[in-house]
């Protein structure tokens, strides 16, 4: 199992990043958007979240392990800027009020699959930047290896997983301090936290289960067994139902959060990111496989039912994955094409291929 997290850390981390992952808080609150799918467009020079009432254009950001973040119009799904960076961009995520976006930025990172891994025990950053002006507002020093960043639905904090070191760490937005460093379990990486902002549930990539992450008092509760190598989590708006990938088996794990007992849904090769859609029917699962033998697939599953009621062909390593708010859309990045695809939720068709950044992973939509 060591050896098997161990590669995984040096691929999937850069870039799964694996909630999502997104990115994310409880199902991070809901993303917002009013798209008008376009077709395909061409880059420009270069996990769910809080919905917003701003009346401004909606974006989406990806998080580019090459070394940017890509901003593109959600109504005409063009690139519209992009934010350079030195070193690699694994997760991106809108704050609740829709003015801030954070990522996480791992240092002076090499190529690799997943954008590559310079030292695993140097230390990151927390990035925040304007949402309007793309304006780097803080770089905040956090742990060893940040893999995601997700905020709390009342805006109060903003949490970011330190994969090697077994840490989250809690970032104040009234000051942009690190307020709080809690233990977790081996190898944390996607998470997200409940509507009501008490719980974060962290995906622990090396040891095969979930830490259970108490807001108020800041310690991990419990850690709930889910399955091999978790990489991102979701939780449906009323807090009863936690998902979690698990990219070893192949599938989606589904649990009672009264019980904790937890059921299986067999997905694509290699999942990566999950999320659940505003009004808890539907959970996107984005297949990644590797970079020998890459998956292209996004699976559907119904909560309910539980079962995978559509199978939708998108490009090539299908990593982050982001719903609009009103779930007619479906935003997926393909790490192996640097490419996002847009997914008519209704259809199951991708109705729009844009090209973003190199090795895009996480993404988050206002």
């Amino acid at each position: 199992m060591l050896k098997k997290y161990t590669f995984l850390a040096l691929t999937l981390i850069a870039s799964i990043s694996l909630a999502a992952c997104g990115n994310t808080a409880d199902n991070q609150g809901q993303e917002q958007t009013n798209n008008a799918a376009k077709t395909e467009q061409p880059a420009s020079p270069d996990t769910k979240e809080e919905p917003t009432n701003n009346a401004e254009t909606s974006v989406y950001f990806t998080a580019n392990e090459g070394g940017s973040i890509s901003k593109i119009d959600a109504t005409t799904n063009e690139v519209i800027d992009t934010i350079k960076v030195e070193g690699s961009v694994h997760n991106v995520q809108i704050s609740p009020d829709g003015k801030v976006l954070g990522a996480v930025l791992v240092p002076n990172m090499g190529k690799g699959e997943h954008g590559g891994h310079g030292s695993m025990k140097m230390n990151g950053f927390a990035l925040f930047y304007d949402v309007k002006t793309n304006e780097l507002l803080k770089k905040v020093d956090v742990g060893a290896h940040p893999a995601h960043i997700v905020f709390t639905g009342n805006n109060k904090y903003a949490l970011v997983s330190n994969n090697e070191d077994n840490s989250v760490s809690v970032i104040d937005l009234a000051s942009y301090q690190v307020t709080q460093s809690i233990s977790t379990g081996k190898g944390p990486h996607g998470f997200r936290i409940s509507a009501d902002s008490k719980n974060a549930y962290i995906a622990n990539m090396g040891e095969d289960t979930v830490s259970v992450i108490d807001l108020e008092t800041m310690k991990e509760t419990k850690k709930i067994k889910v399955g091999q190598t978790p990489v991102t989590t979701g939780v449906t708006s009323d807090g009863t139902t936690l998902v979690s990938t698990l990219n070893s088996e192949n599938s989606l794990a589904i649990v009672d959060l009264a019980t904790d007992q937890t059921e299986k849904i067999q997905v694509g090769e290699g999942p990566a990111q999950v999320y659940i859609q505003s009004d808890d029917k539907y959970a996107f699962v984005a297949n990644q496989g590797t970079a020998e033998k890459p998956s292209n697939s996004v699976s559907k599953v119904d909560l309910e039912t539980k079962k995978v009621v559509a199978t939708i062909e998108v490009g090539k390593g299908a990593h982050g994955i982001v719903t609009s708010d009103d779930n007619q859309f479906v935003y997926v990045t393909n790490m192996f094409d640097n490419t996002v695809s847009v997914i008519d939720n209704k259809d199951n068709k991708v109705i729009a291929t844009i090209n973003v950044g190199e090795v895009p992973n996480g993404i988050s939509i206002r």
